[in-house]
């Protein structure tokens, strides 16, 4: 009956899935093989797989904008990851893509990024420059192929090809090697696409709202953005009563849904026009097939040049940056200069990895908190 139920699911697929979605029974499969599961199919078993890591436990407590302790109320990397899930499952479902794919390809798109968000990345990158660099989607990759051992049987999650290769979907510009296999020569799944564009829909919306918040700019500095005057004017005419904080959430709720809806509709006239039958016709012809309209780019364009300039340059969080920049070399020095610092299962991957990647992983792994609090035990040791 187990095994009936989890092959009704796969027909359920194939009775309400388009044919160019990635089905569960067609997948290319895993690195390591594994009987497939009674009730589960593939990319289910992925999502579970990846919600019950250790990296992705830690997303609790690492930067999106806002370092940790800057208050509870600022987006972290797990609520972000919930909100790109949100917005990923519903486009793939209006679509009639797999929800489950775009669903564990969102939850574990930004596992590999290290404290302090991008200001992390960008030092860690620097440190790492002779020994391979550090990219915060190739890292995720190696969490999930290498890193988490959860399974006597294999390293890493022994995820599904299609979820391995949607880790990666932002790197479609990367020319170097590829890791286990994978291959930047044809396009991307339309469910990792999807993915794609509802990261940057859910940061786009959720810094407004916390800059907002943290009185970074107004809603009447944001009135010179059109997405922001268009659905702002509209929220106060609905609700001219309404308090200021409620309309900005309906405002930034609207800028969504339009968002969302747009890049249905011009997703849909793209598959029309490319002729995408199968996932084949995906594979072959379909880059930048899941897309906002060329109208809606722009906006956002606009959207996010604005936060470029009144948000991420801002002194405030210049500021922040710079204490990660400190705190991650400082962590980095000192354990290339004494690794045996280092916890022990940690330490004996240096035969494996060279010092320089043992330490990186390590690093990276960090929260915001653990990596300040350890900083300072660090040089209190030095003292």
């Amino acid at each position: 009956m187990n095994d009936t139920m989890r092959t009704r699911l796969e027909e359920r697929e194939r009775v309400l899935l388009a044919p160019y979605a990635a089905h569960s029974a067609s997948s290319l499969g895993r690195e390591h093989p594994e009987p497939e599961h009674s009730f589960r199919p593939a990319f289910q078993r992925d999502r579970d797989r990846i919600i019950h890591t250790t990296a992705f436990r830690r997303l609790e407590y690492k930067t999106q904008v806002f370092v940790n302790h800057e208050g509870d109320h600022y987006r972290t990397r797990l609520t972000h990851t919930i909100e790109v899930s949100q917005i990923a499952r519903s486009a793939a479902r209006a679509l009639s893509l797999n929800e489950d794919l775009a669903e564990a390809v969102a939850l574990a798109h930004d596992l590999g990024h290290p404290p302090f968000g991008h200001a992390g990345e960008r030092i860690l990158d620097e440190l790492m420059a002779e020994g391979g660099g550090f990219e915060h989607n190739l890292h995720a990759l190696r969490i999930v192929e290498v890193l988490e051992r959860r399974y006597p049987a294999f390293p890493g999650l022994n995820l599904t090809w299609e979820t391995r290769e949607g880790i990666i979907k932002h790197m479609a510009s990367y020319t170097g090697a590829m890791p286990g296999g994978l291959t930047n020569e044809i396009a991307l799944s339309l469910e990792a696409q999807v993915v794609d564009v509802a990261d940057e829909i859910a940061y786009n919306n959720h810094d407004l709202d916390d800059a907002m918040r943290s009185a970074l700019f107004t809603e009447a500095d944001a009135m010179e953005t059109s997405l922001w005057a268009e659905h702002y004017e509209a929220a106060r005419g609905a609700f001219p009563g309404a308090e200021p904080g409620a309309v900005r959430h309906e405002t930034i709720r609207r800028i969504i849904n339009a968002q969302v809806g747009d890049l249905v509709e011009a997703t849909r006239r793209r598959i029309e026009v490319l002729a995408l039958g199968d996932i084949a016709d995906v594979r072959a012809r379909g880059r930048g097939a899941a897309a906002f309209s060329g109208e809606m780019a722009a906006r956002n364009a606009e959207l996010k040049a604005f936060l470029m300039r009144r948000m991420y340059r801002n002194e405030q969080l210049l500021r922040i940056q710079s204490q990660a920049r400190e705190t991650v070399s400082d962590l980095f020095e000192a354990y290339m200069s004494e690794p045996a610092r280092l916890p022990e299962h940690v330490f004996r991957r240096e035969e494996i990895d060279g010092r320089a990647r043992m330490v990186c992983d390590y690093i990276s792994g960090m929260t915001d908190r653990f990596a300040l609090d350890l900083c300072g035990r660090l040089a209190g040791d030095v003292k």
